[in-house]
């Protein structure tokens, strides 16, 4: 548990020191020694809240202090906050804290707290039903696939857009599995790694493994997972709550298993269980690990 926390910890601290300047999100997660996908993914785990929603939570709180001990305008207090302007600086702070800055100024109070929406009753819910707690170590030997390929944004990224993204690519996927040629039957893969060109955005394959590669259909491609050990959850339920084994997988077990992500393609398992309007269906959701 220690070394994730740490990591985490070092981005918060190199946070802390810049709440006045721009701050990029790959930057964070370099400080901290991780890939900007995992960082978000272990952040977002562990505090139920996006990256980018903390920083701007912490520029907001660093505004409060401003407006009672100094005497810099609104505005010049929005800009060092990271607003364009000093109206978009008054909307977020009103749903902060239900207060203008003006009114906060004039009250001095000095005992508001952002507030986060809660979610443990659901997912504690999920824990209790729907995840295996420990999950199935094991070896996977060098998987081949073919499939279909998008880029999306995930839930610990405030651009998330898997709704939009992952249901219509297995909908385009499915219905052509008859055209891949070798396929080993029986299971589908859902494969997750980042997008080397923009580190907020992961890559997501909708496939098929196969013997081997030889004609790869129109619009399709071919995709080479290493062997690799992993630890794979089981979760019952429908696939749309699957970010909550994700989480349990981030945020719970793996700070406190004794290994490390290896910041490989995670790998959704789609076998006979499966039933995509079942909710008794179930998946797997499998994480690269080594020792830690």
């Amino acid at each position: 548990m220690t070394y994730y926390l740490e990591r985490i910890q070092c981005g918060v601290d190199y946070i802390e020191t810049r709440l006045d300047e721009d701050i990029a999100l790959q930057d964070v997660a370099k400080v901290a020694g991780v890939s900007q996908w995992h960082f978000q993914r272990m952040f977002h785990a562990r505090t139920g809240e996006t990256l980018k929603a903390y920083i701007r939570s912490r520029r907001l709180a660093a505004s409060l202090k401003r407006l009672l001990e100094s005497d810099l305008r609104v505005l010049d207090i929005a800009l060092l906050a990271g607003f364009e302007s000093q109206e978009a600086f008054a909307r977020a702070f009103k749903r902060a804290f239900d207060l203008t800055p003006q009114q906060y100024r004039s009250m001095g109070h000095r005992n508001l707290f952002l507030q986060k929406p809660r979610s443990d009753r659901e997912y504690l819910r999920h824990l209790q039903r729907n995840v295996s707690l420990s999950p199935e170590i094991y070896f996977q030997p060098v998987l081949a696939l073919v499939g279909l390929r998008t880029l999306f944004y995930s839930v610990d990224s405030e651009k998330n857009n898997v709704g939009q993204e992952l249901p219509p690519l297995w909908d385009a996927f499915l219905p052509r599995l008859a055209e891949i040629p070798n396929t080993v039957p029986g299971v589908c893969y859902g494969v997750v790694r980042q997008d080397p060109l923009d580190g907020e955005r992961l890559e997501y394959h909708a496939a098929i493994a196969v013997r081997e590669v030889t004609t790869v259909p129109r619009g399709m491609v071919a995709l080479e997972i290493p062997a690799a050990r992993y630890a794979r959850f089981e979760h019952r339920g429908p696939a749309r709550d699957v970010d909550h084994t994700v989480s349990y997988a981030y945020g719970t077990w793996l700070p406190q298993s004794g290994h490390r992500h290896t910041y490989g393609p995670d790998l959704e398992v789609y076998g006979a269980a499966y039933h995509s309007k079942n909710d008794d269906s179930v998946l797997h959701y499998a994480i690269p690990i080594s020792h830690a």
